[in-house]
């Protein structure tokens, strides 16, 4: 009993090691994906599946996308494709856009397909938009015509990819920058807003003319004007606002000309003020040089005194009009 059990456990100690040695065979050595690439015509050998283990690569993507470039008729290289995807890439998506391309006589290199595919833009969705022209809705535009009415715009862009400049070339919100300006600036040259109304297509054509998808990714095909709104009247509005700034200038103009007519009578009255002081001097100057004498002075003061009764029973009061002073 004791031998047979010594037995089982020998003989489980000699077939687990073997287990383990066939796990670690079939780990590295792929067949299913070895025999599935030979009878799809895309043989890989099995060093090959061997090293891409090795090499961290998942055999399992390698061996679909070079399946599925064989059977579209495309010529893409083992290495070509562990490359991309060492380098960080989608290579399933850059063999189906090749793919899509090729059967809409689109040229695209596995070169260009994944440096579009690295440079973080889907290579696919650009495919795509070559054969599906794709339309881009502007946001509502709000321009200005030469007669002060506002006018808000909306447009819808329809464009396609530009394989050629799709590495390097601006994407959408420049395409739609460059249609707003060109909207404000079309609208803005108007002189009546009523032209535009009458001839919205004058602003498709004006800037379709100006080339906007220049340095772009994508070539605009066609711009459409959705629809065209009329808003306030600015120009009735900047008339309102420059008229109550004239007039606030011109009531701080009169202000200060108020103000230098009040000092410049308070400045006069401080001079009668100071020549009437000076009377009763020349007076006694007089009295001491001989020029006026004692019965001139008394019919002064009588002729002053007439005039102040006279004044009084007009009602006048006693304005002392000759100003001269009293003893």
């Amino acid at each position: 009993m004791i031998e047979t059990i010594f037995g089982l456990f020998g003989a489980f100690g000699i077939l687990i090691p073997i287990v383990i040695g066939l796990a670690i065979i079939l780990y590295l050595v792929p067949i299913p994906l070895w025999i599935a690439a030979w009878a799809s015509g895309a043989y890989v050998g099995l060093f090959t599946l061997v090293a891409m283990r090795l090499r961290r690569v998942p055999p399992a993507t390698i061996i679909t996308a070079r399946i599925s470039a064989v059977k579209a008729g495309l010529d893409i290289s083992i290495d070509e494709l562990e490359a991309h995807f060492l380098a960080g890439g989608d290579v399933v998506r850059v063999v189906n856009a090749m793919i899509s391309a090729d059967k809409a006589n689109i040229p695209l290199t596995f070169k260009r397909a994944a440096a579009i595919d690295l440079a973080g833009r889907d290579v696919l969705e650009a495919v795509q938009m070559s054969v599906l022209p794709k339309v881009i809705e502007t946001p509502r535009i709000i321009a200005v015509a030469r007669d002060g009415i506002q006018l808000v715009c909306l447009a819808r862009v329809t464009v396609r990819t530009n394989i050629d400049r799709l590495v390097g070339g601006a994407g959408e919100e420049t395409i739609i920058a460059r249609v707003g300006e060109g909207m404000v600036s079309t609208i803005g040259s108007a002189d009546n807003h009523k032209l535009v109304l009458e001839n919205p297509d004058n602003i498709s054509k004006h800037i379709l003319a100006k080339g906007l998808d220049a340095g772009t990714a994508f070539e605009i095909l066609s711009i459409d004007i959705a629809d065209v709104d009329v808003g306030e009247n600015i120009g009735a509005k900047l008339q309102i606002d420059q008229a109550n700034a004239d007039k606030q200038i011109a009531q701080a103009k009169a202000e200060e000309r108020r103000a230098m007519a009040v000092a410049k009578e308070q400045e006069m009255r401080a001079k009668v003020v100071e020549a009437e002081a000076e009377v009763p001097l020349a007076m006694a100057e007089a009295f001491r040089g001989g020029q006026l004498g004692i019965m001139d002075y008394y019919r002064m003061q009588n002729l002053q005194a007439d005039t102040d009764m006279r004044q009084n029973i007009a009602g006048e009061g006693d304005t002392n009009a000759g100003n001269i002073p009293r003893v």
